[in-house]
This record gives structure tokens, C-alpha cells and sequence, in this order.
């Protein structure tokens, strides 16, 4: 249904830095940049995520989020751990969540715009492996 999001940033190279770090960790990867966005996705020219700079950007209030898929509990791990060294803060940390599902392994951060993100993933084994 979507063919991508664009996100308003503030610091465009902070915002990208922070977006490096914990979408390695789920394989995500930029796949374009020049001055004023940086795209993030799979394969080269095709973004899915979109940030773009603007002096007037702001964070969607309470309600609104974006969830990344991830393979693993240690994805999840590892994209809340490298998110955090990178600007972002805790909004729940990596753990089940029964309420959502038996399976479901998910942690909540705020960039540091002020979006509020998740890392998410149903993978019913318990292995930490990626």
C-alpha cells in the first residue's frame, strides 16, 4: 500500500546518523542522499524511508508511530542499542509484549526529532541469533 515515508528533520546529518546506526542493524541501508534528504531501503534509488530537511519540522503527537521490522530479538536489540548511542531515548525498552502477541519482541524510541519509533519482531523462536 505505501511506496514510502518522508519524515521533516530538524539536523539532517544527526537525523541520518541516528537512522546509519540502528537500520544496520536490521539491514536497512542508505540507498540515496544529497543535501537536503537521505533515503533508506533495500535496494539503490528506491527509499522507503525518507528524511527530509526542514527548519519547521515536527513530530506527529501521541498516537502516531512507525514500526520496523526486524528478524530477530538480538535485531531488535542491537537497532535499540545503536539508536540510543546515536541521540535516540528510551520509550520502552527491548522485551515481550504479551498484551500485542505470545511472540511479539518489540522496543519504543523517540528519534531525535521527537518520532516515535519501534523495532518489532513476531519470530517465535527464542534464539538470539540475526
Amino acid at each position: 500500500m505505501l511506496h514510502h515515508i518522508s519524515l521533516g528533520v530538524r539536523d539532517l546529518a544527526l537525523s541520518s546518523a541516528f537512522y546509519d546506526a540502528a537500520f544496520a542493524a536490521i539491514a536497512y541501508r542508505r540507498v540515496f542522499e544529497d543535501d537536503d534528504a537521505v533515503g533508506y531501503g533495500l535496494v539503490d534509488g528506491q527509499d522507503i524511508l525518507c528524511l527530509k530537511l526542514n527548519d519547521a519540522a515536527q513530530a506527529p503527537g501521541p498516537g502516531f508511530h512507525l514500526a520496523f521490522s526486524a528478524n530477530s530479538r538480538s535485531q531488535v536489540d542491537a537497532f535499540y542499542a545503536a539508536a540510543l548511542k546515536i541521540g535516540g531515548h528510551c520509550n520502552g525498552a527491548p522485551g515481550l509484549r504479551p498484551d500485542y502477541g505470545d511472540h511479539y519482541y518489540a522496543a519504543f524510541l523517540i528519534d531525535p526529532d521527537g518520532y516515535r519509533i519501534e523495532v518489532v519482531t513476531k519470530n517465535p523462536l527464542q534464539s538470539y541469533s540475526s
